[in-house]
């Protein structure tokens, strides 16, 4: 796989991996879905070859094994790192639809109506904005979703 590159939502925080990765996964056990904020982690492992580009991330102890690394100025989740090595957040990548999840782990904390998410209504952001006017004139103060020249 060629490099890979991503960093949090402000910028503050950029990494670029030049090796291979393990097979992305999501994880529904709780830590990971406290430390996410979110139904599920997804994630894939480094097995060689992260560079952090722009800045570390912050880190936070969730247990007695593992480091949580997030961007302080954004908050977000950027790492999970265990003694068997370090998995970084399929959501921070520039491109993360090259990294489709291949397994899932934690399955005794899955939510029970996350099967059931892709039945759901779907529109499109568009379609909002008649009923939430701001979205007409928003203007993302989020880093781009590519490496900057500092960062190739």
């Amino acid at each position: 796989m060629a490099d890979l590159t991503g960093g949090c939502q402000c910028g503050a925080v950029r990494f670029r991996v030049e090796g291979e990765t393990g097979a992305p996964s999501i994880c529904h056990c709780r830590m990971c879905q406290k430390a996410f904020g979110a139904f599920y982690a997804p994630l894939v492992g480094v097995t060689s070859g992260l560079v952090w580009t722009k800045r570390e991330p912050s880190r936070f102890r969730s247990s007695n094994h593992v480091l949580r690394g997030f961007c302080e100025m954004c908050g977000t989740p950027l790492t999970y790192e265990a003694p068997d090595g370090i998995a970084l957040a399929i959501g921070a990548f520039d491109d993360p639809s090259r990294l489709a999840p291949a397994i899932q782990y934690g399955i005794e904390g899955k939510l029970p109506f996350v099967d059931a998410l892709a039945a759901l209504p779907t529109r499109s952001t568009a379609a909002d904005v008649p009923e939430v006017r701001y979205l007409a004139d928003i203007v993302s103060c989020q880093h781009g979703d590519a490496p900057g020249p500092d960062e190739a």
